[in-house]
Order: C-alpha cells, then structure tokens, then sequence
C-alpha cells in the first residue's frame, strides 16, 4: 500500500529543519514524517514514536534508507517524557504529531476500525490493550453510551444507544454498522455510522486523555526557538489544539507561527483525497523576560497581533 503523509511540505518548512537537530515525531504511523525530517539531516536524528506496533514495523522498512537517523520507539503520548530520559535526551528541536489512525489501520479489515468491510469490532491502536469497542458496545450502561455518543458530538445518540441496545451483542464492524444504519437516516454524505465509529475509537485507546497529555507536555520537550506542529483530521481534536495554543500564546508563552490553520493545496487533495480535512498548527517557543520577575525563563512569547482565539 503506497503511504503519502499528509502537508509534508508545509510541515518540513515550518519546522525549519537543521541537519544536526533532534526531532520527535509522536506519531510515526508508516514513517512519511520521519523519514521526510531524517532524509534532511546529517549529525541530527528523528525520535520517532508510535503506540501501534504494527505500523512501527511496517515503518521501519519504508524508512530503511534513513534507519541510521531514527530512534523507532514504542510508546503513546503520555509515555513520551519516559521515553526521551531512557535516551539521554533532555529537550528535542522540534516536535510533531499527525493524529488519528492510519490510512493502513483504516483498511485493514482486521483492526476493526472502519464500517466499510467486515472485520472484529476492535479498534484498539494497541494489540496489547485490554479493551476493545466490542466491550464498551456490549457492555457499557445505556446512559453511559448516550454520553459516549454526544461527547463524540452524536446529536442522534439517544436513537443510535437505542438501536445498540436492541440488537447488542455485536461482534463485528458490520453488524454494527448496519444496526445504525437501520436506526437513524443517513445526512447528506456522511454514513449514519460515523461518528459512532469515532467516538468508539477515541473511548477504546483513551484519545482524549492522552492528546490532553501531549499538550501539556510537549512545551516542556522542546527546547527554546523550536517548534510544536500538530495535524488534527477532525474538529474535537482540532479545536482541542486550537484553544491549548491560544492559551499559551494569550499568556505570554507562545508564538504563533501561523495566523490561522495551513491546509492542503487543491493538489495535494486531488493526488491524496484522504488529506481534505487536514489542519496543521504550529507553535514556536522561545525565552521570554517575566515583568518583575528579573530574569529570563523558559516559555513562549505571542505576536499580538496574530490570532488567538
């Protein structure tokens, strides 16, 4: 299967990259990012990190020829302090996240995370997880799927936990799939399944969570003058992004590098459809002077005239 990452360019500009630098990538998936960063580098390496074993695999033999210049690494977000003092390394130049699953992970039948083949009603990123969406489907309470769904912004939660309900248990994508579609009319394009789907897959690996982690702990990562930019592929994720830059660039720690979101080119979205809803943000930190405090400290300075809401 071809692998094509998404707003490569963009990204390699903005991070500006320096061939004896050190990256993290915190979502190797199938190694386009990484290897992209580590086929520019000299002296420098790429810490790349995935919690899906399978993908780290697959990833090392699309970046063989820059093997010499990754760290392969298995872990999540909330694992990436951890991972970084095992290899001695105290802060990284720049740091970049593509979140959501794989085009790979999407179309293996096997995974469980699509309702457009039959597959197991899995969805872990994980093999080692315990929990899987056939679990939480199966066993969850009525009102704590209700609330599962509208937290995934479900507006016919009620009416798709009642189709569930019905017809649970469920041991496969299809059956699934096709009880929502039975329950609830499909709007405009989108498949009535959707966001079920989503919102299952984000409960099963703790998405939320664990993207929460990686906001908190990215600007403790990198060092002054580098770079934070992550690609988000839907709004709750986006807009979680959004609102923790704009928090740190209103307090004086940030800079916003970009005004507003980049997006894909006409181009990019006719050679590769599936990058249509990307948006990349980017953050730069930088020292700042604290008023009263006397001294520098590590943070992040804003442009105020750039957005932040």
């Amino acid at each position: 299967m071809e692998h094509i990452p998404v707003l490569t360019g963009p990204l390699l500009e903005l991070l500006n990259v320096e061939p004896d630098q050190v990256f993290l990538d915190c979502t190797l998936g199938l190694g386009g990012h990484s290897g992209a960063i580590a086929r520019r580098l000299t002296t420098g390496y790429v810490v790349a990190c995935d919690r899906d074993e399978e993908s780290i695999e697959k990833a090392k033999a699309n970046t063989a020829d820059c093997a010499a210049r990754i760290r392969y690494c298995h872990a999540k977000f909330s694992e990436l302090p951890q991972t970084l003092a095992k290899l001695g390394i105290a802060k990284v130049r720049g740091l970049i996240a593509d979140l959501g699953v794989s085009r790979y992970q999407l179309t293996n039948p096997e995974r469980g995370f699509s309702f457009q083949s039959a597959g197991p009603l899995d969805m872990r990123l994980s093999r080692s997880q315990e929990t899987t969406a056939a679990d939480i489907v199966n066993f969850w309470s009525e009102r704590d799927l209700i609330a599962l769904l509208e937290r995934g912004e479900e507006r016919r939660a009620r009416r798709v936990t009642r189709a569930i309900m019905r017809g649970r248990p469920f041991t496969t994508t299809e059956g699934l799939a096709k009880a929502i579609s039975g329950a609830v009319p499909r709007i405009q394009k989108i498949h009535p399944a959707t966001l079920t789907f989503q919102a299952l897959r984000m409960e099963v690996n703790e998405e939320r969570e664990e993207l929460n982690a990686l906001l908190e702990e990215a600007p403790r990562l990198v060092e002054d003058g580098g770079r934070i930019a992550i690609i988000a592929f839907h709004s709750l994720e986006d807009r979680e992004v959004k609102h923790k830059f704009a928090q740190l660039a209103r307090s004086g720690q940030g800079r916003l590098t970009v005004k507003k979101p980049v997006v894909p080119s006409e181009e990019e979205i006719r050679s590769n459809p599936a990058s249509r809803s990307a948006k990349l943000r980017v953050i730069e930190k930088t020292r700042v002077i604290e008023i009263g405090s006397g001294g520098p400290s590590d943070g992040f300075a804003v442009d105020e005239e750039e957005e932040t809401h």
